[in-house]
């Protein structure tokens, strides 16, 4: 019996997730694996490329959980630094080209991963692509950021962006002794929060010495006589840097996808069903930062670009792909992140989207302590919270503290993903004792208060 031919495009998280999964579940003699990785590494944790940058972590290769050697040990056939360029969907092919040494050819498929993840939003704006001007998003890109920033000579760094890789990327380089500036169009940093809890990210980040300007429309990268960059301008100034990180966002990098007639959703998403099969195909699957995902609290389908979706994508394809079976069944938007001493999560609907949805809501927000108020280094967190207009059905959560505050957000994710209304999440047993949280955790302290909030309504 011939073997069937799995090709796999992207060599990182969802895309050998699915190729490990599938072998697992079908060796070389029934299924043949042949994966394509432009870059040069695989199986990366790209959530901790800020740490790596900024010297907590202190090695590269402590970020790959896999590598290449190791995949191919497994009869993964991964073939590093090698581009795909065409997916001819009728003919059951891909076209590859070695970046090496440019030599191209087809691989047959009879199964087909798209995994090629996200790009990093770089508008086209003068002096964009300048030497000192970096887009961090794979190993390769942090490779290169750390190669300026220890050959340059200045210790000006300008941030553009301040969203999760923008306030990440300020602490990295503030940890490198830059003097960052980050300038954020937005009418506070974080808006991945409500503006109210983004001013308290805003305070902490300007008690830190990160000089933050809100409402900042980049228009031009300035250059030097060599050609360098030197300074970021806006329309309302300019400003000095030595080196500038774009912490923008990223869109889905679908343009394969797109020259193949895949579907794609609002945000330029891969659009697939519950099994990561991409919809109007039978034998093509897509995961990871490529994908859109529902979002379980809006109803809507959404791009949330994030390592936990994109390895879970990667198991359910290779489990459908090797003979089992597996669903995804959606998201509702978790995401903590850090800058310095700083915590910030949030699950569930800011109070935009839920206005964008048509849904009605009520707001509270509490301040509280991560332990009881007199333990020791007991730290400061707000918690705000969403819920329906008179059922009270829990819609979303952010929290803004110290060491803490960020990962009590999963208590929200949870009660999210169960449906619970803000009442019920009041009744739920959760662990105390003085080191770890007040009586009342502020979670469900703030549940109490939106509940009231509700019944006054």
């Amino acid at each position: 019996m011939t073997a069937e031919r799995l090709v796999v495009i992207g060599g990182d998280a969802a895309g050998m997730s699915a190729a490990s999964q599938a072998r697992r579940l079908k060796g070389p003699d029934e299924l043949e694996i042949v994966a394509f990785e432009r870059g040069h590494f695989s199986s990366y944790s790209a959530c901790g490329i800020p740490y790596w940058v900024g010297g907590q972590v202190g090695d590269r290769d402590e970020l790959i959980a896999r590598t290449p050697e190791e995949h191919r040990e497994r009869a993964i056939d991964l073939r590093i630094r090698t581009e795909v360029t065409e997916v001819d969907l009728p003919g059951g092919r891909v076209r590859a080209r070695d970046l090496e040494t440019g030599d191209e050819g087809w691989t047959g498929f009879d199964k087909l991963v798209i995994a090629t993840g996200a790009r990093p939003v770089r508008p086209p704006l003068p002096g964009i692509d300048a030497p000192g001007v970096h887009g961090v998003q794979t190993l390769d890109d942090g490779q290169a950021l750390l190669d300026t920033l220890t050959g340059v000579t200045g210790r000006r760094a300008v941030v553009v962006g301040a969203g999760y890789i923008g306030v990440e990327m300020a602490e990295a380089l503030l940890n490198r002794g830059f003097e960052v500036t980050v300038l954020n169009r937005g009418e506070q940093p974080m808006a991945t929060l409500d503006p109210d809890m983004g001013r308290l990210v805003h305070t902490a980040m300007d008690g830190l010495g990160i000089t933050t300007v809100n409402g900042a429309e980049v228009t031009a990268v300035r250059t030097g006589a060599d050609g360098r960059v030197r300074a970021v301008a806006t329309e309302e100034a300019e400003y000095p840097a030595d080196v500038v990180v774009l912490g923008m966002g990223v869109a889905p990098e679908t343009s394969l996808a797109r020259a193949a007639g895949l579907p794609v959703g609002v945000s330029g998403g891969l659009l697939t069903d519950l099994s990561m099969r991409v919809r109007g195909q039978e034998n093509v699957w897509a995961g990871g930062d490529c994908v859109e995902v529902l979002d379980l609290v809006s109803g809507r389908e959404r791009h949330i670009p994030l390592g936990t979706h994109a390895n879970k994508h990667g198991q359910v394809i290779g489990a459908n792909v090797g003979g089992g079976y597996g669903t995804f069944p959606g998201v509702v938007g978790t995401a903590v992140s850090k800058v310095c001493y700083l915590e910030i999560a949030r699950t569930g609907l800011r109070e935009k989207d839920a206005a964008a949805v048509g849904l009605q809501y009520v707001t509270a927000t509490i301040e509280s302590t991560s332990r009881a108020g007199y333990y020791p280094d007991a730290s400061p967190m707000t918690v705000k919270m969403l819920a329906e207009r008179r059922t009270g059905r829990l819609l979303g959560v952010q929290i803004v503290g110290r060491e803490g505050a960020g990962k009590r957000v999963d208590i929200a994710a949870v009660a999210l993903t169960a449906g619970m209304t803000a009442e019920q999440m009041t009744t739920l047993d959760l662990g105390y004792a003085p080191p770890f949280s007040p009586v009342w955790d502020p979670v469900l302290v703030a549940a109490r208060k939106v509940v009231a909030a509700v019944r006054q309504d």
